[in-house]
């Protein structure tokens, strides 16, 4: 996993300080880094500066490039940071083409306006300048952090649409909000003339890797299916999206699943079913299509009274038993979406918000329950899911439009439930079965509207 930062001004201050590196010398690796990013065989490049050090990065990025590429720089707002200025006579000490239309063509497109300086919302003279930008055919580089994202992700009115955005010295949650998805692009982030390893600091966010996942591959040869674990499935009123999350939990390595109901039904014939927990269990799923299907006293006994892993999603955020398991219960893993989340936080006291509320700062909602809960495990979906525990949060930005379906969230609460049943801790069953929910959906290949649960399943099989 990799460290990410809500602002990195001090961590460029400490370059500056302790390993007496000038801002004069970041810059330059800013500007090469950028420069690293432009596809090779473009020719005509059209660099954007803003008037603060990002603008600078540029400028400067115009001057390294400047008679080996067709360079205009277009500086809409001049110059104000002491930097910016500098660079700007740097380029026009030798002749950079400064210009002051936009043309329609050009290869490559920088956008290098405001980055993480913007502080305030964009005026309209920026705006209609962003629509310009993201109007034009070439390719689209976004230095640091597209204009128009603000610290907290949010984007106020237009932001820039950028196929790749090139981060300097260390990764934005800026650049993770859901709302900042779709105009990111591929994420790069480069050195600032020292290794990550000296320019970063102690951070409690963290950017998920595919190395992160732990798949549950089996290594003992002498067992038996009661080695890798006995997951229950409490199927409620929508009985299918139970029995879906059943049959993931099967495929994801669980030795015994067997899905729970007011009187046995038909299961798939792999799977068991039953009234009651079995003695055997080592895990309870519970939630998806719960309805009303069972009253608090039979809901007390899949959550109260045993203390095995559960993960609670859907329908079970809507019952105010869930505040006791969160206060009782040890091992506890949530994986609600964003309707879902706001009244877990209503039933918690923590909050009474709206779902843009929550989706215009999910960093801030999910800090906040896991400092009250700090033992439990919280998984919020989105385009960016974000995993928390006991204020530590982890990033999984693998997730693609190609999940947007019903039946996708039931099957990721089998792999989860699957993990806990095999005695994988909360925390790792939450990250692996997210991130093996995310790469099975990245294998679909036919389309991006056609993926089914069983799609899912089959494909996490093939991890």
């Amino acid at each position: 996993m990799k460290r990410v930062f809500k602002e990195v001004a001090t961590l460029d201050q400490k370059c500056y300080n302790t390993y007496k590196l000038s801002e004069d010398l970041l810059m330059e690796h800013a500007a090469l880094g950028l420069k690293e990013a432009i596809p090779k065989g473009a020719k005509s490049i059209l660099i954007v500066s803003g008037p603060g050090n990002n603008g600078a990065d540029g400028i400067a990025l115009a001057r390294i490039l400047h008679k080996d590429k067709d360079i205009s720089l277009f500086i809409p707002h001049g110059t104000k940071s002491k930097m910016a200025q500098l660079q700007l006579e740097r380029a026009q000490s030798i002749a950079v083409n400064v210009i002051d239309k936009i043309d329609t063509d050009y290869d490559v497109i920088i956008d290098a306006l405001f980055g993480s300086g913007l502080s305030k919302p964009l005026d309209e003279t920026t705006q209609t300048l962003l629509v310009t930008l993201n109007a034009l055919d070439g390719y689209k580089i976004a230095c640091d952090i597209p204009t128009g994202i603000d610290l907290e992700g949010k984007i106020h009115t237009q932001a820039f649409i950028a196929d790749v955005t090139v981060t300097m010295g260390a990764l934005k949650e800026a650049l993770y909000s859901d709302k900042a998805k779709d105009y990111t692009g591929k994420i790069k982030c480069i050195d600032l003339g020292i290794s990550h390893t000296f320019y970063e600091e102690e951070t409690k966010t963290y950017l998920l890797t595919k190395k992160d996942m732990k798949l549950p591959h089996r290594t003992q040869h002498n067992s038996h299916k009661g080695d890798f674990g006995h997951l229950s499935v409490v199927a409620g009123k929508k009985q299918g999206a139970g029995v879906l999350a059943a049959e993931a939990a099967y495929a994801f390595g669980a030795g015994l699943v067997t899905v729970i109901e007011n009187e046995p039904y038909t299961v798939p014939y792999e799977l068991m079913s039953s009234t009651t927990l079995p003695h055997s269990n080592t895990a309870v799923c519970i939630g998806m299509g719960l309805g009303n299907q069972f009253d608090n006293d039979c809901l007390s006994k899949f959550l109260l009274r045993h203390d095995q892993p559960i993960i609670a999603d859907a329908d079970l955020f809507y019952r105010e038993i869930l505040v006791t398991v969160l206060e009782k219960q040890s091992k506890v893993v949530l994986t609600p979406h964003p309707k879902e989340f706001i009244s877990l936080l209503k039933m918690t006291k923590l909050a009474d918000v709206s779902v843009e509320e929550v989706q215009n700062n999910r960093f801030k909602y999910v800090k906040l329950f896991s400092q009250r809960y700090p033992k439990v495990v919280l998984l919020l979906k989105g385009a960016n899911t974000l995993i928390a525990k006991d204020s530590q949060i982890y990033i999984q930005r693998f997730g693609t439009n190609v999940l947007s379906k019903g039946g996708s969230g039931d099957v990721l609460s089998g792999l989860i439930g699957a993990l806990l049943a095999q005695g994988y801790e909360p925390l790792d069953a939450a990250i692996t079965g997210s991130l093996a929910h995310a790469f099975s959906a990245q294998e679909f290949k036919q389309n991006s509207y056609a993926l089914t649960p069983q799609s899912l399943i089959e494909g996490v099989k093939c991890l």
